[in-house]
């Protein structure tokens, strides 16, 4: 027996110096070593690797997430854990790496004012609309993407491609298991009909429906990687809170790829806190923090 069922409703819902350059690190273990040239070797790698740009005072983070792999791994110190990285360039520890210096703060429908723009949007365009979600993290923004097509076109009228570096989080937004403080916010209406109640084990917890499932595909993608490997365009892309950690050369490349990528008429949704509009001449403000194609760009098909 399934341990979900229909979700009308879900419970609970309603450093010391040693020397130059050297600083030492506490965690709940205590002695690991962390100096100033291994954080800036783990900036500037995360930045090759993601495209990450880390600040000087994110070193209490690095520090924090990172410190776990030494543990696993049984490093006395954070220069042999970057030796090993070093050691090989196609190492599995990459991804651990990379995943644990990303940052995945997502909620249901967060900054709400897009998804209203995104029905409309889409019963304009009508079916088939596709929608590419280009930093998917634990899967409440794409879920959120596919809830909105579902009610402005009729289940399974849209699709979602949602992507992302952080396989973890991936992994997670695949399963689609959510506890009641994540869904909270949305109404007994959608719970009951895109999730199932968790039961049992589960009690407490809901689950996305097959249905809406089905018309999202999770896949990784690095932003950086030379080739997405995508050939079809969308109506939408959801880019959103993603570029503060890039730095502006990085943010004008990423926005001209997105270019051959978008319909004429399609929509790029950008993060509250980002403003494209002195990145790139490719894209010009239609409301807020959603941005189209420039007359230009959509002519050409490229910046």
């Amino acid at each position: 027996m399934t341990p979900f069922r229909t979700a009308a409703s879900v419970p609970g819902q309603t450093g010391s110096v040693l020397a130059p350059g050297a600083i030492l690190r506490r965690d709940d273990a205590r002695d690991f070593l962390l100096t100033e040239r291994d954080f800036e070797k783990i900036r500037a790698l995360i930045h090759r690797r993601a495209g990450i740009s880390l600040g000087s005072h994110k070193r209490e983070m690095v520090y924090s997430r990172l410190v776990r792999r030494l543990r696993t791994l049984q490093l006395s110190d954070f220069a042999s854990y970057l030796a090993l990285l070093d050691a090989d360039d196609r190492s599995s520890e990459w991804e651990f790496f990379t995943n644990a210096l990303t940052t995945n703060l997502t909620s249901f429908f967060r900054e709400a004012h897009h998804f209203p723009l995104l029905a409309e949007h889409a019963k304009k365009t009508g079916r088939p609309y596709s929608v590419w979600c280009s930093a998917a993290s634990t899967g409440e923004e794409p879920y959120s993407i596919a809830i909105t097509l579902a009610e402005a076109l009729g289940d399974r009228a849209g699709t979602v491609l949602a992507t992302d570096i952080d396989t973890q989080v991936l992994a997670k937004a695949r399963g689609g298991v959510y506890s009641a403080e994540q869904v909270a916010r949305l109404s007994p209406e959608r719970l009951k009909r895109f999730f199932l109640k968790g039961t049992g084990p589960r009690t407490g917890s809901v689950k996305v429906k097959p249905e809406l499932a089905a018309t999202i595909a999770f896949e990784p993608l690095n932003l950086l990687a030379p080739d997405w490997g995508m050939r079809e365009q969308f109506d939408a892309i959801f880019c959103r809170n993603v570029m503060i950690y890039f730095d502006k050369p990085t943010q004008g490349r990423i926005l001209e790829r997105f270019v051959p990528l978008l319909k004429p008429h399609g929509l790029l949704f950008a993060g509250h806190s980002e403003n494209f509009s002195y990145v790139t001449r490719a894209f010009q403000l239609r409301g807020q923090t959603v941005y189209e194609l420039a007359p230009d760009a959509a002519r050409a098909g490229r910046p």
